[in-house]
């Protein structure tokens, strides 16, 4: 019988099932999720359920995403809350993606010395013809970290519906990032169909944080569909042109009961610095730490940045003053 694996035709001796279709292929069940004819199958049927001739399926696994975790190691250095999200505490503020480096173990160094809890990961097809190759949890331990499935490249919501359901077949992760964008030149997010795959994914029972645009009335919307934090971008994903719309960060914040987070547009330490002192909850980011050229350097100065700005919110800010206001007082002088 014939079967097409990821868009490929193979042959195959029958009868077989999901369990030895894998194996065949050479991947753990563990470590992968499978559908068949656009329907997930649970790894409880692996064993039982018969393949047929002419079926068409989807096996995918995690990989590094995530553009634009449950032990901590971070610090306690500033007497301050935990951040929590849908329930779960974490103390770094930091969350940081896992696509562009140039090796996983690269990806690894970084993530160690951001001191971060929570990775987005991606879901992407495996590799037939290499189904030896590095996998991303091979290098990052779900049990260490909060992996996070995004559904970065996806345009639609049935696309962006079937990769988040996929990555909770793989690891049952359900605290995932929703991002449905709009048009490949500008990565901005396509809003009204984003909120309405929230409004499914919420139904299943995923807890959803939400990639969105900057529109305080379009954040506010999705968090009363159930989003759990909503995740407005600072500027284009992967531009690193750092805070473009502070006043709008400011305003989502003030309107938010849940956390708010900036996603997409870091550039640099300064930048994750601001996006803290604005009051925002938490900052994600990924190409400013992958494409730096010294990506472990740079996860430990965003480290920092976050923990500074944080720092920074916390104290409150002198006020701004039209003229000088010297140091020292002037009366007795000599």
């Amino acid at each position: 019988m014939k079967i097409t694996i990821n868009g490929q035709e193979t042959s195959f001796e029958a009868p077989l099932n999901v369990a030895g279709m894998l194996d065949h292929i050479g991947y753990q069940a563990g470590r992968v999720a499978v559908e068949r004819n656009l329907e997930i199958v649970p790894k409880s049927q692996y064993d039982t359920l018969t393949l047929c001739d002419g079926d068409k399926l989807e096996v995918v696994r995690i990989i590094g995403g995530g553009d634009h975790t449950e032990t901590s190691t971070m610090s306690e250095t500033i007497p301050d809350e935990d951040f929590v999200v849908a329930g779960r505490r974490f103390k770094s503020r930091l969350i940081t993606g896992t696509g562009k480096y140039e090796t996983y173990k690269l990806n690894a160094e970084a993530v160690e010395a951001s001191e971060c809890e929570i990775i987005t990961v991606a879901v992407r097809r495996v590799n037939l013809t290499q189904p030896d190759e590095p996998l991303l949890m091979d290098y990052l331990d779900p049990n260490k970290y909060t992996f996070m499935p995004n559904t970065a490249g996806c345009f639609t919501a049935d696309d962006a519906l079937r990769t988040l359901r996929l990555a909770r077949e793989i690891g049952g992760w359900d605290l995932v990032k929703l991002e449905i964008l709009g048009d490949p030149k500008t990565l901005y997010p396509r809003m009204p169909e984003t909120l309405e795959t929230l409004k499914v994914l919420i139904k299943e029972g995923f807890d959803v944080m939400v990639y969105c645009s900057d529109d305080p009335n379009f954040c506010k919307a999705l968090e009363e569909e159930g989003a759990c934090a909503i995740m407005p971008l600072a500027a284009p994903i992967g531009s690193g042109l750092g805070i473009l719309n502070p006043v709008n960060l400011r305003i989502i914040k003030e309107n938010a009961n849940v956390p708010v987070i900036v996603d997409a547009g870091i550039g640099t330490a300064s930048d994750a610095a601001q996006a803290m002192e604005l009051g925002c909850d938490a900052v994600i980011m990924n190409t400013a730490i992958a494409e730096a050229q010294d990506p472990v350097r740079m996860a430990n100065a965003m480290k920092h940045a976050v923990l500074a700005g944080r720092d920074a919110y916390l104290a409150g800010r002198m006020p701004k003053k039209k003229y000088a206001d010297p140091s020292s007082p002037l009366a007795g002088l000599i």
